[in-house]
């Protein structure tokens, strides 16, 4: 009888510690990530590779300027007429960008989301052509967002245990590197290899989400210097810094990951990890303007890519106080986190300035994707339907600008299509430099269409894909096809460009015509590198934290 006793009081402890275990299952998840990080070291100061002490006396090619933000909505800046809280934060300095060069009304990012996306624009090509067709993400975290689904959704996620055999060596195990082995393929060539065989000193900061295996970090891509993180993303400050206002999304799935798992570090040229100096998008900023202001008397090539205002959401304090008229919390973060991204715009632009090198320095600045949904805020991509990770246009339309005071008249608006894949050859025309020519560059180069003297459409056709999900925009035409759900939409986004009218019923002989282009562009393409390990649903007109009704329309999306 006392055995009896014995297991069954060993069974109530173990039950009972099977549930603590579940209700502080974030707080574990931390424990375990922590002490499997490498250990990071303190701040330590970047010397900056010098150029030359005067300027040569010949005349020399544009430096280019990349600026490159995360999960920006197309109406978080108020050159579109919005703004974060219906135009509480104003973005003048990036703003200037456009009003000061081109505007590119109709731009769309290279997909949904951000390693595709960033591939795109380093290559010029499509990623689906070389397998990066994903996003590069530890198989704890697509375990997580493929079988945790917010409280009473209609519609579960999918994870694919049997799918895990068939990903790239190395790349499953439970350390934080594995995830390196997801890189982007070293024999692609990305723009910064074309510009600095061209004499131009390559500059990388911030992000990568590229891969961090021999041959495809940035250093080995063709950058001079680089300083930043190589995964998709780190902490602004840390959770407990005195100086940070942090907002938590306890339905998101993402969210609850990223929390323990990032970091708040960066590396330069591969070295050990370090603490950056204050909250990460004003370090790396003011590590922009030291870069510029050594470099300023030779061509540069400066790819300045900050994680904001991605997810986790980390204010300064200051910054929260400058916006002290917005009443909702989340949406004063992520609010003050723009101006934030703006202000830091502004000193970069400035140093361009102060340097005598604004005139003759072409400046790029887009987002990776649309604005996400899991930050719980409806309006980041007004007046698109849609969030990061659907091919509606607000996971795809991104604010798209270009200034060359020297080159291009201030004021210029460019409306037809144009894309995250022009960028490597419209860089790379600037600089005078050669494209490879033993491979199909899907981009063009858009300054003589900018300019006027090529009239036309640069594309007459645009292509994304993401598993079973695709798209393509032919002319004003645009369709979907979503496999898993065995559902398309078409829209004409010359009369309907918010996608409100799905007129797939009516025109079935475009459906099949288009169909037929997704299915070349198929043809062209080739097999990911790595499988989907998850899909799952996201909603296009609700963003998440909100009550979703099984009759809310939604994509399902592979990652």
């Amino acid at each position: 009888m006392k055995l009896w006793k014995w297991v069954g009081a060993i069974a109530l402890v173990l039950i009972g510690g099977l549930a603590l275990a579940a209700a502080n299952r974030t707080t574990l998840l931390a424990w375990v990530a922590r002490a499997q990080m490498p250990p990071v070291e303190e701040n330590r100061s970047v010397a900056w590779a010098q150029g030359p002490a005067a300027a040569p006396a010949a005349a020399r090619p544009p430096n280019i300027v990349f600026i490159l933000v995360d999960d920006l909505g197309f109406n978080d800046i108020s050159f579109n007429g919005g703004g974060v809280a219906d135009g509480a934060v104003q973005t003048p300095n990036i703003d200037s960008i456009g009003r000061g060069g081109v505007a590119f009304t109709n731009g769309y990012a290279g997909n949904a989301t951000c390693a595709p996306s960033r591939a795109a624009i380093m290559t010029g090509r499509y990623p689906t052509r070389f397998g990066f067709e994903f996003t590069p993400a530890p198989v704890a975290f697509q375990r997580m967002v493929g079988t945790e689904s917010e409280p009473g959704a209609p519609v579960e996620p999918k994870f694919f245990a049997d799918r895990i055999k068939d990903m790239p060596p190395g790349s499953t195990a439970r350390t934080p590197a594995a995830v390196n082995e997801l890189s982007m393929p070293a024999s692609e060539i990305t723009v910064a290899e074309v510009l600095k065989a061209s004499g131009y000193h390559t500059i990388h900061l911030g992000k990568w989400h590229l891969g961090g295996k021999s041959g495809s970090r940035p250093e080995d891509q063709g950058f001079d210097e680089s300083l930043g993180f190589i995964a998709g993303g780190s902490m602004y400050l840390p959770e407990k810094d005195p100086d940070v206002v942090n907002v938590k999304q306890p339905w998101d799935a993402i969210d609850r990951f990223l929390w323990p798992n990032l970091p708040y570090a960066v590396q330069h040229n591969g070295s050990a990890p370090f603490q950056p100096r204050g909250y990460m998008t004003d370090y790396l900023a003011d590590e922009a303007v030291k870069a510029i202001k050594a470099n300023r008397n030779r061509p540069f090539f400066l790819y300045f890519a900050p994680n904001a205002i991605h997810t986790p959401l980390q204010a300064t304090r200051r910054d929260y106080d400058a916006v002290s008229g917005i009443a909702d919390h989340r949406t004063r973060v992520y609010g003050a986190m723009t101006k934030n991204l703006d202000d830091n715009i502004g000193k970069i632009l400035r140093a361009l300035q102060e340097e005598g090198l604004a005139e003759n320095t072409l400046v790029i600045f887009t987002s990776d994707n649309g604005g996400a949904g899991y930050v719980g805020l409806p309006d980041v991509n007004r007046p698109y339907r849609g969030f990061k990770s659907t091919f509606f246009e607000g996971g795809v339309h991104s604010p798209f600008f270009m200034r060359w005071p020297a080159a291009i008249q201030a004021g210029t608006r460019y409306p037809y299509p144009v894309g995250h894949i022009d960028i490597f050859a419209t860089a790379a025309a600037a600089a005078g430099a050669k494209p490879p020519s033993d491979r199909e560059i899907d981009g063009v180069d858009l300054l003589p269409h900018v300019l006027g003297r090529t009239p036309g459409r640069p594309h007459q056709t645009l292509f994304w894909r993401s598993g079973q999900y695709e798209a393509v925009r032919e002319g004003d035409w645009k369709l979907q096809v979503n496999g898993a759900r065995n559902k398309v939409w078409l829209y004409d986004l010359a009369a309907d460009p918010a996608e409100r009218r799905d007129l797939s019923a009516q025109q079935p002989e475009r459906v099949k015509a288009m169909k037929a282009l997704l299915a070349q562009q198929n043809a062209r393409s080739v097999k990911p590198l790595w499988p989907s390990l998850l899909q799952g649903p996201v909603y296009v007109d609700k963003p998440g934290g909100v009550p979703h009704k099984a009759t809310d329309e939604y994509v399902l999306w592979d990652n």
